[in-house]
């Protein structure tokens, strides 16, 4: 009698700020599975933080050191961060850099926020540079009307592919050295 052997799929650990970045997550995965990848990235909501970068980092490498040895190591691990709250605790700001470095958690900053990434992968956006939050979901609904937040993957389907997300990552570097990592990036 033959065993049927389950390869285990490669883990990737993907802080969020919130459900809109967790479905982005669920979307890169949709995305990953679709070009022959075998990967889970398990997507984790880090609330509360309430959007101060170094309390989410934080709160990723507990996380990360939670999940760790019930499942396994994590074969890469990133966390989406909005640059908007960057500067207002300088003090704090100054602890990300090395924390991430010493916990190999690759930072992925959204400019200002989410929206303002999203806007990016968006055919003739790439260049689009919102200065503040509102202004990035201003723009963001100006070309994608239907756009909600939080949006669920399956919406996002119908504009974020494997196409849209590498262009991102033509002017996103952290978003592009992350699909480079996780394969994504030449497929």
């Amino acid at each position: 009698m033959s065993r049927l052997r389950i390869q285990q799929r490669t883990r990737i650990y993907l802080g969020c700020e919130g459900q809109s970045e967790q479905s982005y997550g669920a979307r890169l995965s949709q995305i990953a599975e679709a070009a022959g990848l075998h990967l889970h990235i398990d997507n984790d909501v880090l609330q509360p933080g309430s959007g101060d970068p170094l309390a989410l980092v934080q709160s990723a490498i507990r996380r990360i050191k939670e999940r760790e040895p019930k499942r396994g190591d994590f074969a890469f691990r990133a966390i989406l961060l909005d640059r908007d709250r960057w500067g207002v605790a300088p003090e704090r700001d100054a602890q990300i850099g090395q924390l991430s470095r010493q916990n190999r958690l690759h930072l992925i900053w959204q400019e200002p926020c989410h929206e303002g990434l999203l806007l990016r992968h968006l055919e003739g956006q790439q260049t689009a540079r919102p200065m503040t939050s509102d202004l990035a979901a201003q723009a963001l609904k100006a070309v994608w009307a239907e756009y909600e937040k939080p949006m669920p993957a399956a919406h996002l389907a119908t504009r974020i592919d494997l196409q849209a997300v590498r262009r991102a990552s033509l002017v996103e570097t952290a978003l592009a050295a992350f699909l480079d990592q996780i394969g994504l990036a030449g497929r």
